[in-house]
C-alpha cells in the first residue's frame, strides 16, 4: 500500500516508517521539512501529490508541561494540524489513522478505561489531543483513532532512556509509585498499526503493551533488564515516592490503564506483555552501541 507517515522523525513515526518499508509498502516519511501540518495548503499539496491510500498521523505536540503555558502552540499542532491532515486526507478518499493518548481521560477511574468512555482531560496537552480526536471524527469518513500510553522506543528521548542514564549517574533515584499504566514499545505499536491499516474496521482503539505497572515498578524492571541483558552498571538506589513529592506543571493521570476492548471485539492480536517489549528494547539498544 501507499502510506504517508507524519512525524516521521519522532520515535513512533520512525519505527512505523521503517516497518512499513520492511514489509514492502510504499512509504513517504514526512516531517516538518516536507509538510508543515499547521499549513492547510502544504497538507493539501503534499497529500494530493503523493495520493496515499493511508495516512498515519504520528506528528504531535507532546511537551506535556510546556503545553500548560504554550496553549496556542499545543492546539496549533494537535488540533489545527490534525484538522489540516484530516481535510487533505478526506479529499483524496484515503484512510486516516490518528495517534492519540491516555491523557484524554482524567485518570481517576478505579478500572481500566474503555474506548467509548467519556473523555475528561485535565491538562492542556490532553485537551488538545481530544480536540484532534473530535476533528478526525467530524471531518473524516474512514478513520481510526488509536490511543496509546507511556511510549518509548529506540529513537528520540523517552522515560526508559532517561532512567538508564540516571541509573548509571545518580546514587539515589526517587520514582513515582502511585501512577499506574501500561508501557508501550513503539515497535509493538507500529506492528498493530500495520495490521489495522489494511482493514475497514474503523473506530477508536486502545493499543498499549499488555499488563500494568507503576512508574516505580517500570523503573525497577528497566534496571533489572539493563543489568541482566545489557550489562549496564546501574548504581542508583531506587526509592518509591508519591505524586505530591514530585510535582509537575501539568497534572498526570493516576490511572492510565486502558482496556483493549476494540482489539478483542474486532479480532485483532493484542500487544504482548510490556516486560517482553522492554527486554527487546534493551537488547536492541545494546546492539546499537
Amino acid at each position: 500500500m501507499k502510506v504517508l507517515v507524519t512525524g516521521a522523525n519522532g520515535q513512533l513515526g520512525r519505527d512505523v516508517a521503517l516497518l512499513l518499508k520492511k514489509e514492502g509498502h510504499s512509504v513517504i516519511a514526512s516531517d516538518r521539512e516536507q509538510m508543515d501540518i499547521t499549513s492547510q495548503e502544504e497538507c493539501n499539496v503534499a497529500i494530493s501529490s503523493y495520493l496515499p491510500e493511508v495516512v498515519i498521523h504520528c506528528a504531535a505536540y507532546t511537551a506535556v508541561d510546556a503545553a500548560e503555558t504554550n496553549i496556542d502552540g499545543a492546539y496549533k499542532v494537535n488540533a489545527v494540524g490534525t484538522r489540516n491532515v484530516a481535510v487533505a486526507t478526506e479529499k483524496i478518499g484515503a484512510k486516516l489513522i490518528y495517534i492519540s493518548t491516555d491523557y484524554v481521560f482524567d485518570g481517576n477511574s478505579v478500572i481500566p478505561y474503555q474506548e467509548y468512555d467519556e473523555m475528561n482531560p485535565q491538562s492542556v496537552y490532553g485537551k488538545s489531543k481530544r480536540a484532534g480526536e473530535l476533528l478526525v471524527q467530524s471531518l473524516s469518513s474512514r478513520w481510526f483513532i488509536v490511543r496509546t500510553s507511556w511510549v518509548y522506543g529506540l529513537y528520540g528521548n523517552n522515560f526508559v532512556k532517561t532512567m538508564l542514564k540516571l541509573g548509571q549517574e545518580k546514587p539515589k533515584l526517587q520514582v513515582v509509585n502511585d501512577q499506574k499504566g501500561s508501557p508501550t514499545y513503539t515497535s509493538d505499536l507500529a506492528g498493530f498499526l500495520l495490521e489495522l491499516m489494511v482493514t475497514e474496521m474503523y473506530g477508536v482503539y486502545h493499543a498499549s503493551n499488555s499488563g500494568t505497572c507503576t512508574w516505580y515498578e517500570f523503573t525497577q524492571a528497566i534496571f533489572e533488564e539493563a543489568q541482566t541483558l545489557g550489562g549496564l552498571p546501574i548504581q542508583a538506589k531506587l526509592e518509591p515516592c508519591t505524586t505530591e513529592q514530585f510535582p509537575r506543571t501539568a497534572p498526570r493521570p493516576r490511572n492510565s490503564v486502558m482496556d483493549h476492548m476494540s482489539i478483542r471485539t474486532n479480532g485483532f492480536t493484542d500487544l504482548r506483555p510490556w516486560r517482553e517489549g522492554l527486554r527487546d528494547f534493551v537488547r536492541a539498544s545494546s546492539r546499537r552501541k
